[in-house]
């Protein structure tokens, strides 16, 4: 049985339009309800009813809990606005945040937001991990900061002194030899007189932010990001998620507010609905995994927010671990995961372990969107919700099915999606269609070719898919999905390579602790010891055998197969901060691996069928 939550039978009831051309139009019944033009308007008003509670928390050094309120915050966000207008800064000069989730990141975005900055958050990696500093580079120069931050600064002293120019502010909360760091504190003015005109002159359609999509097939790109999205995406989620409105939620996590997901999303979650956002220091890594454990044992959640990956982590940890199961099931709703497909012996284990500790299955969400679209475009709901779908459009979006090849390409249309990119006018234009629909890229199926109201299911995306020479389409999505099942719990992704050859082979990343299990129980093994060992191989080639007996198509069978050498880079994009791995990245600098693959007689260590 799975728990009831307060959705009504017709809470994504559905319009359906069939054109002669193939396309499907989606239109939700319900409206969107009225959301507020700015989201500091919610930090208002949660401050005038609930100045104590608690709006964001983060771990001390000594372990305690530093907490700021509502009330605390607003008073901050206006006096940090105060010091902000006393820079240069606009659209033209925005903010630049180079440093992660932390108290004063949230601080100074809102005081950013209150005075109509705009501001940008960039993956840390590409300060602290990057070793040439290309991306940084660019991004710089697409969008020229008038102002600098960086908390925990002295990481970032190599970035600073090597990209930002000696007459751009940098805000931070240590020293850079050479430079003058503002810090918080210092930024602080009387904000009594000094910002009410240039509040007032904010609207819905104020810059709040630039987001920065991946760049992972090319450079990055700043997706324009206004109130008028954030709200509307915040309303949405509600209408979709009707439970958030019982009691002010709860939020652990741990996920990059570089990334719409975890920035946009998530913060909206907890803001527009009065909830406290416990800021994870951890995240789904061997060693990040210790910290979420911690905080989630002293926080329970009453929704969690998470890629597959790090439910995957959380299963093993869960597993024999009483306390942990007990804090995280206290008092959780529902939980919900997006950014890719989530394997179903996860989704099986995470359902065993609510009725253990529950007695029922705890509903698991999902959706898809994109940066582009505020982030939600669909949702799904505890009935239709399983492993590839991904639901129908939330109230305020239109969605469109259009005929690309033979699938469907997801388009979306409404007051969550973004104005275009900044400064890439040609880009801009490409993103769109003919009726003003923005190109998701993702395709998509029919649950029901004869009934769309049915909803709908992730299948891939378009521009991953490719053809064998034979001429053969090959879908990357499904097989993918379809492989990870096969191969379940061993690896951690597969990377599909076949283009213009006979047949399709692919790259493993293993899951090092299910390996290491399954060579020896107990045992702990490096990446490089799992690469290389013969056990694990022909457990592997077994599983693969098996695949190809199932799948015996030339488009769904792979013939070849080898763990990836060495663990995927995340500075040069094959794997995100988020932890999912970029199929084309990886293809694109694994080129020698590939080859191997393909020799008329590879080496022992290439599964061969």
């Amino acid at each position: 049985m799975v728990a009831a939550l307060p959705w009504t039978p017709d809470a994504f009831a559905t319009e359906v339009e069939r054109r002669n051309d193939g396309t499907i139009l989606l239109r939700p019944r319900a409206s969107i309800a009225s959301y507020p033009p700015r989201l500091t308007d919610k930090l208002v008003e949660w401050a005038q009813q609930t100045p104590d509670a608690t709006l964001v928390a983060r771990r001390k050094q000594n372990g305690e809990w530093q907490r700021v309120s509502y009330g605390e915050m607003l008073s901050r966000v206006q006096r940090i606005a105060a010091g902000l207008s006393t820079y240069n800064l606009s659209a033209d000069k925005p903010i630049l945040i180079l440093s992660g989730n932390s108290i004063e990141h949230l601080t100074l975005s809102l005081a950013a937001m209150w005075i109509g900055i705009p501001y940008c958050p960039v993956s840390p990696a590409y300060s602290l991990v990057a070793q040439d500093f290309q991306k940084l580079d660019y991004i710089f120069k697409l969008l020229t900061p008038g102002l600098v931050a960086a908390f925990e600064t002295e990481k970032f002293t190599r970035a600073i002194q090597s990209m930002v120019s000696p007459d751009c502010p940098i805000v931070g909360d240590g020293q850079i030899a050479g430079r003058d760091v503002v810090t918080m504190d210092q930024l602080e003015r009387d904000s009594s007189h000094s910002i009410e005109q240039l509040h007032a002159a904010t609207n819905a359609d104020s810059i709040a932010k630039f987001l920065l999509t991946s760049g992972s097939t090319g450079v990055p790109k700043a997706v324009i990001t206004t109130q008028r999205m954030i709200c509307a995406n915040a309303v949405m989620v509600l209408q979709s998620m009707p439970f958030l409105a019982d009691s002010p939620p709860v939020l652990v996590d741990w996920l990059p507010w570089n990334h719409t997901f975890g920035g946009t999303h998530n913060v909206s979650v907890a803001l527009f609905n009065g909830g406290s956002l416990y800021i994870d220091d951890g995240k789904p890594t061997p060693n990040g995994m210790k910290e979420t454990i911690r905080n989630l044992r002293d926080i329970s959640p009453t929704v969690y927010f998470n890629v597959p990956k790090g439910y995957e982590m959380l299963v093993h940890a869960m597993r024999d671990d009483a306390e942990l199961r007990h804090s995280f099931y206290k008092q959780l709703r529902a939980y919900f995961f997006a950014a890719a497909s989530m394997s179903q012996h996860t989704w099986d284990e995470l359902d065993a372990l609510s009725v253990q500790e529950l007695g029922f299955k705890l509903p698991m969400l999902s959706g898809l969107g994109a940066t582009e679209t505020g982030p939600s475009v669909t949702f799904t709901t505890p009935a239709g919700s399983r492993a590839g779908v991904i639901g129908l459009p939330a109230a305020g979006n239109v969605v469109k099915l259009a005929p690309v090849g033979d699938k469907l390409e997801m388009r979306a249309r409404g007051d969550n999606v973004t104005p275009g990119y900044w400064r890439l006018p040609d880009l801009t234009v490409a993103a769109f269609d003919e009726e003003g629909y923005y190109k998701l890229g993702d395709a998509v199926k029919l649950i029901d070719v004869t009934d769309p109201t049915r909803g709908l299911r992730f299948d891939g995306r378009i521009a991953e898919d490719f053809k064998l020479a034979t001429g053969t389409w090959v879908s990357v999505g499904p097989l993918r999905a379809e492989l990870l099942m096969a191969f379940a719990p061993y690896l951690q992704d597969v990377v599909i390579a076949g283009l213009d050859r006979d047949y399709l082979s692919i790259l493993m990343i293993p899951d090092v602790a299910a390996c290491a299990s399954a060579i020896q129980p107990d045992a702990t093994c490096s990446y490089d010891v799992l690469a290389k060992n013969m056990q694990l191989r022909d457990l592997l080639r077994q599983r693969l055998a098996a695949h190809a007996k199932r799948h015996p198509a030339s488009s769904t069978s792979v013939l070849r197969a080898m763990l990836l050498p060495s663990p995927p880079k995340m500075d040069i994009g094959e794997i995100t901060d988020k932890g999912s791995i970029n199929q084309r990245a990886v293809l694109k600098y694994r080129v020698e691996c590939v080859e191997t693959l393909y020799q008329d007689n590879p080496p022992e260590h290439v599964i061969a069928l």
